[in-house]
C-alpha cells in the first residue's frame, strides 16, 4: 500500500534561510549538506512515500553551486536520481536557469 500525502512545499528563503552558503556543515551555517539533512531527507526516508515536493528557489540572496550540488545531487546520491526527479518540482521566477542546473546535478548522480 502506498502512503499518499498532500504535496509539500519548501521555500528555501522562508523555511530555511535567505543566505544559503557552502557545501558542508563544517564550512559554516546554512550549507547544502545541512539543508538536505534537515529539510529534504525526511521526505525520502519512507520508500513508499510518493508525494511531490515543490522547492521554491526565489527570495534568497544567491546560491553557491556547491550548495545546490550538495543539497540536490547529494539527495540523489543517497536516495536515487530517478526517485528524486520523479518527486521534486522546482520553482524559480527570479532565475529559471537554476532549475536546469539543479536537474543536471541530480542527473549526474551515480545512484540510479
Amino acid at each position: 500500500m502506498t502512503n499518499i500525502k498532500d504535496d509539500v512545499r519548501i521555500s528555501i528563503a522562508q523555511d530555511y534561510t535567505i543566505t544559503p552558503s557552502a557545501r558542508y556543515k563544517k564550512d559554516g551555517p546554512f550549507s547544502g549538506e545541512d539543508f538536505r539533512e534537515t529539510c529534504l531527507e525526511k521526505h525520502f526516508e519512507n520508500k513508499e512515500d510518493n508525494y511531490r515536493i515543490t522547492i521554491v528557489l526565489d527570495g534568497v540572496e544567491g546560491f553557491a553551486t556547491s550548495f545546490l550540488e550538495e543539497a540536490f545531487g547529494g539527495l540523489a546520491r543517497k536516495f536515487g536520481k530517478k526517485r528524486c526527479l520523479a518527486r521534486l518540482n522546482f520553482i524559480s521566477e527570479e532565475d529559471r536557469l537554476l532549475v536546469d542546473e539543479i536537474r543536471e546535478y541530480i542527473e549526474a548522480s551515480t545512484n540510479e
